[in-house]
Order: structure tokens, then C-alpha cells, then sequence
């Protein structure tokens, strides 16, 4: 299968987990073509066309060329170049609040970086309450499927909501899953964590790692933010000769609290790194 017709496809498995029934926390996934709410001269693909300029309608999707040059989420270790021919299919939107102001949040991916196994998705902030203006724009792809989790925000407080990423890839038997934890500060992305999970299911047992997210009232600017991994493990019906698995459910927890003299948010331990370099051993 054709890159393309690949994106094609997973875009039309992923368009529930963007859009579906979408609440007051899930995002939403809009017509490309229509104007946005409030600015009727100004569709979504305007906006789109302020990180991709060239960006132009090719039958149910849009194509363009460079994208205007954005760091990743991750840090520079993580860069990686953009597509040369980037299309989109569709976006997921999410308004939210930054330090008191209505800002919309857009997730789009670009296609397949061509120097990375990932893939190249834009997380980009706008300001709605004038004429539309972009205020930044990031690589937020880990891997080589990103959207916006379900929910995609966590409210931090009045103030302020915290982004939910994933980013994914699988295969017949494995799923492996980054999240992205992202704030909104001085109207710019900053990554508060990257957690990895991986999922697996084999005969004997199938094994899953599920990752949930709850604000922490503490008195700081900011809420605290405890994630949660539950790890567990189902035996399966058969073995095919593999060793027989027992159930097992374990909740795995990790705080982060803002840091005044840093100004930055702190894990409370390095439990998920544990994690993951047990879960490498499995790959």
C-alpha cells in the first residue's frame, strides 16, 4: 500500500477518535472548507495556510509544499524535516484557555517526515478574538500516527487547560503509544512530559497499558496533574506453547507540581521511565 492511500486509510480509522460524539473536553473535526465561528471570510484551511502557505483544495483533501519552519515539542534531538509534498486530510480543533485568554488549539498531520520513522503532525495556536493570527506552531509526532487524545484537554484551573497528545504505531500483535503532555504558557507550547506505553496480545495473554490523567487543586498557578498507567495483563483462551500468564492489574502513578523557581512543571518520581525501559525489553 501506497503512502499515501496508508494515510488515507488510517485518517478514516483515527476521524472517530478526533471528532465522534465530542464534548466539552474531546476535540472536534471540522470541514477543512468551512469558515470558522465569528469570521465568516476565514475558513479552517485558512488557518492551515498560515503554517502551510501554499496549501491548496485537491478533491477531499488539501496539498501544499514547505511549511513555515517550527521547532518540535520534544527539543532539538527530536527535529526532524517536514514532508516535500505536505497533504492534509483533516484537523482536529480544541478550544481552550491560556493564562485567562480564548485560544483554539489545531492538530494536523502533514505526512511522513523523510529523514524519521515518525510521522510530521503540527499542533498550532491561534488567536480568535481579532483577525486570526497564529501564535506558534510545533511538530508534536513521536511516532507515525498523532491526534488529539480523548479527552484532549485537562483544566488546570479558570485559567488555563493542559493539551493531551498521542502519537502511535502498531503491528499484528504490538501497539506502541506516546503522549505528549503539553502547556500553554505566554502563548507557547511547552512540553510538560513525554509518557510511554505499549500494548500487547498474544496468545497466552493480552497485556495493556492505559493512561488517564486527573487536575490536583494545591494552591499553585497552575493545578497539579496526576497521571496513572494501569498496567495490566488478561490470559488469554490459549497458549500456543507459550508460558501461562495469571491476571494482573497494577496502577502505576506519577504527580507533576509547578515549580515557582523554575517555573516548570516536576515529576514527583521516574516511575514512567521505569516503565518504559521494562517495556523496551519486550519490543
Amino acid at each position: 500500500m501506497s503512502g499515501f492511500l496508508h494515510r488515507l486509510v488510517l485518517a478514516c480509522l483515527l476521524l472517530p477518535l478526533l471528532c465522534g460524539a465530542a464534548g466539552a473536553q474531546d476535540a472536534a473535526s471540522p470541514d477543512l472548507g468551512k469558515p470558522i465561528a465569528g469570521h465568516a471570510d476565514t475558513t479552517y484551511a485558512d488557518l492551515i495556510r498560515m503554517v502551510v502557505p501554499d496549501l491548496t483544495a485537491k478533491g477531499d483533501y488539501y496539498v501544499g509544499s514547505s511549511p513555515i519552519e517550527m521547532r518540535h515539542i520534544a527539543g532539538p534531538d527530536n527535529d526532524s524535516s517536514p514532508p516535500d509534498a505536505p497533504s492534509v486530510f483533516s484537523a482536529g480543533v480544541l478550544g481552550i484557555k491560556a493564562g485567562g485568554k480564548d485560544r483554539l488549539a489545531m492538530l494536523f498531520d502533514l505526512g511522513e517526515s523523510p529523514d524519521s520513522t515518525e510521522g510530521y503532525a503540527v499542533l498550532a495556536l491561534y488567536d480568535l478574538t481579532g483577525k486570526p493570527k497564529l501564535l506558534d506552531a510545533v511538530n508534536v509526532a513521536t511516532d507515525r500516527f498523532t491526534f488529539f487524545r480523548h479527552p484532549g484537554k485537562l483544566s488546570l484551573g479558570a485559567s488555563d487547560d493542559a493539551l493531551m497528545i498521542s502519537s502511535t504505531h502498531f503491528n499484528s500483535n504490538q501497539g506502541y503509544m506516546s503522549t505528549p503532555l503539553i502547556l500553554v504558557r505566554d502563548d507557547r507550547f511547552e512540553l510538560i512530559d513525554l509518557i510511554n506505553t505499549f500494548d500487547e496480545n498474544v496468545c497466552s495473554y493480552r497485556r495493556s497499558q492505559d493512561l488517564t490523567f486527573q487536575a490536583l487543586s494545591d494552591g499553585s498557578p497552575y493545578a497539579a496533574i496526576k497521571a496513572t498507567i494501569t498496567d495490566k495483563t488478561v490470559p488469554g483462551e490459549e497458549t500456543c506453547d507459550e508460558p501461562a500468564q495469571k491476571a494482573v492489574s497494577n496502577d502505576i502513578s506519577v504527580t507533576y507540581r509547578w515549580d515557582k523557581k523554575t517555573a516548570r512543571y516536576v515529576a514527583d518520581s521516574d516511575a514512567f521511565e521505569k516503565l518504559a525501559a521494562d517495556n523496551e525489553k519486550r519490543f
